[in-house]
């Protein structure tokens, strides 16, 4: 597997982050539609923040969470970036899935708090995009 930097004004750089988010109380809320929803719109906010959403898989069978591979530009702060995510996704779900969410939940919320953040080295990234490609499927 080739490395390929990414270059930025003063700097290169090769940063990939594997995120989880998961849903508030661990409801089982992500339907494949809001699945493909969350992925439009956290590859909209990476693109805003010169990162690159590279992959974006739900588990459709436990349906409570949902992990992102974000290749991170070195001025963006992890924190910062998935707390804009959180934001945008939440937000827009809310509001194009009110109704099927309205049994669940009774204020305005649709993640938990907080987020899983784990950095990648170069060597595993097929294994761990094979990893969230496979997720929701029994093995």
């Amino acid at each position: 597997m080739v490395t390929k930097l990414r270059s930025f004004s003063h700097s290169v750089a090769l940063i990939k982050v594997h995120v989880v988010f998961v849903s508030k109380y661990r409801y089982p809320v992500i339907t494949e539609a809001i699945e493909a929803d969350i992925k439009v719109l956290a590859e909209s906010v990476c693109q805003k923040s010169d990162c690159i959403l590279e992959d974006a898989k739900a588990d459709l069978g436990a349906r409570d969470h949902i992990h992102l591979l974000i290749d991170l530009a070195p001025k963006v702060s992890v924190s910062r970036l998935c707390n804009t995510i959180k934001t945008v996704t939440s937000r827009e779900i809310r509001k194009r899935y009110a109704e099927e969410l309205k049994p669940y939940y009774w204020k305005p919320v649709f993640w938990k708090r907080g987020f899983s953040a784990i950095s990648c080295g170069g060597a595993t990234l097929s294994v761990l995009k094979q990893y969230i490609e496979n997720q929701g499927y029994d093995n």
